[in-house]
């Protein structure tokens, strides 16, 4: 069979190992299920194209081994599963076609929404297995293991996962290697191909110096957890986490009527013990501050994986953005990922990219685990890339994980941030905060109740006191979006006392 005679051909002793777990897989499926009550669900892209090689091999040593077969494979007998969309891309539908043709595919269209049509699929026919081409890291793939009985409220089968551990190298390796056709749109760019509403040519392989708007192969992209930038993500108009604010200005900039809030978690023993001053969350609510953000809450925890998630999951539902520092590391105590993959219910699962990254910085200086480092939640996680950064942040859904310790890195990181996450809309910069400071040597008591009332006349201020020490001035502070605004209150302040009571801070 020339799939298994390419793979055993091949030097890549990576790609032989992935290539036999999975035919593995393949055959003990194949054992415990007839031919007539498997099916093999096909979308004509490239991770489905990669088990559709692997049956065919699978299939063809599961007969060897039974000695039923004379060593050539024609028609593929396995029942194939195909959705057809009209939001699909005509390339897409036209590989489908034709490699159903080539290897004589019995294809099954469903041209219904996909659950209704399996649901009459199934119920004409004796299927209890379904093939799968999914990967770790695909938005399905959370929980799934190599064999999962289908989610509640579908069709009972169980779905069947033989690809489930491989990277995108590993998909790329084996399509090349065993020099079988794919979709034309991966020579165009594309690396992650979805309907022609949301998909388009991933950026990072743009040519710079063509004439004209080119892109090389997806296999050269050179990091496999990228292949999803050619996504388009859209905000909704409808999203309930912006929620309005009024500063006393009109505007026609929808984000100046948005309130984007952000929540600021630390862990670590250290700080709570006293032992070290937490520097790394004041420095984050003023980089917040400085774009616009409202820092709803700040909080440290203990190096511990129940604290971490329930900070984690009680701050992501109601803020725009959390951010997460300290308990990155190889250290027992260093538990922040683990924490953040509890308090979204997935598992920890090894990410082969960020193992590379993390073996390039580390090398054979690693006092710990370094694959225990390389566990990250299961199907949430994105890599945050950056040239300056020697390692990718960690970004699960709204949880930004920084592995900063100092503020000298976490002002580096934090540019990096801006630049890759301002792009996208998920920080968006937003109206700058204006402030101002007055000081004065009237007492609490005397400056309580007209402070109270100018709370009530200026509701879109923040305005907030505080003494710097029990014998100094007392800090009156205006925050607000409008400058205007501002100053109207501070006029108001003034003249609810005698001249000169107040004097502002520079």
């Amino acid at each position: 069979m020339e799939i298994d005679k390419a793979i055993k051909g091949s030097d890549d002793t990576r790609l032989k190992t992935k290539y036999n777990n999975a035919i593995y897989v393949i055959k003990r499926a194949l054992a415990l299920y007839s031919i007539q009550e498997v099916a093999f669900s096909f979308n004509g892209g490239k991770d489905s194209t990669v088990l559709l090689h692997l049956l065919r091999a699978g299939y063809f040593l599961h007969r060897e081994e039974q000695s039923c077969s004379n060593g050539v494979l024609t028609d593929f007998p396995i029942r194939t599963i195909y959705f057809e969309s009209s939001s699909a891309f005509p390339e897409i539908n036209l590989f489908t076609y034709d490699t159903a043709k080539t290897y004589g595919l019995q294809l099954d269209i469903i041209r219904t929404d996909f659950k209704s049509g399996l649901e009459a699929l199934l119920k004409a026919n004796p299927i209890r297995a379904i093939f799968l081409g999914v990967r770790i890291g695909d938005p399905t793939a959370v929980g799934q293991e190599q064999f999962s009985p289908s989610s509640p409220g579908w069709p009972p089968f169980m779905r069947v996962n033989p690809i489930l551990d491989w990277s995108y190298r590993d998909v790329w390796a084996f399509l090349l290697t065993c020099k079988v056709q794919y979709c034309s749109l991966y020579d165009k760019g594309y690396t992650s191909i979805g309907s022609i509403y949301d998909t388009v040519p991933n950026s990072l392989l743009s040519i710079s110096n063509s004439s004209k708007k080119e892109f090389k192969p997806a296999y050269l992209l050179p990091d496999g957890r990228l292949e999803r930038a050619g996504r388009v993500k859209r905000i909704s108009s409808s999203d309930t986490r912006f929620s309005a604010v009024n500063n006393g200005v009109d505007s026609e900039d929808s984000h100046r009527n948005r309130m984007f809030t952000a929540s600021v978690i630390g862990v670590g023993d250290e700080i709570l013990f006293g032992t070290v001053e937490d520097q790394l969350g004041p420095s984050l609510c003023r980089k917040l501050h400085s774009i616009g953000w409202l820092t709803s809450q700040t909080a440290v925890v203990r190096n511990d994986i129940d604290s971490v998630a329930e900070a984690v999951e009680r701050c992501k539902s109601t803020n725009d953005m959390v951010f997460l520092y300290g308990g990155v590391g190889p250290l027992h105590s260093d538990v922040t990922i683990a924490g953040v993959a509890k308090a979204f219910g997935v598992r920890l699962a090894p990410d082969e990219e960020f193992e590379e990254y993390l073996r390039h910085l580390i090398g054979d200086h690693c006092t710990g685990d370094r694959n225990e480092m390389a566990q990250l939640p299961e199907g949430i996680t994105e890599l945050l890339h950056h040239e300056k950064l020697s390692v990718p942040l960690i970004k699960c859904q709204n949880i930004i994980t920084l592995s900063a310790t100092n503020v000298t890195e976490l002002d580096k990181q934090w540019d990096c941030l801006i630049e890759l996450l301002g792009s996208d809309g998920c920080l968006v910069k937003m109206e700058p905060y204006s402030s101002k400071q007055l000081t004065t040597n009237l007492t609490d008591v005397e400056t309580a109740q007209p402070l109270s009332k100018l709370c009530l006349d200026f509701p879109d201020l923040y305005i907030g006191c505080f003494r710097k020490s029990r014998e100094g001035p007392l800090v009156i502070s205006f925050e607000g979006k409008d400058s205007t605004r501002i100053e109207a209150a501070v006029e108001a302040l003034r003249k609810k006392f005698h001249p000169g009571a107040f004097s502002e801070v520079n």
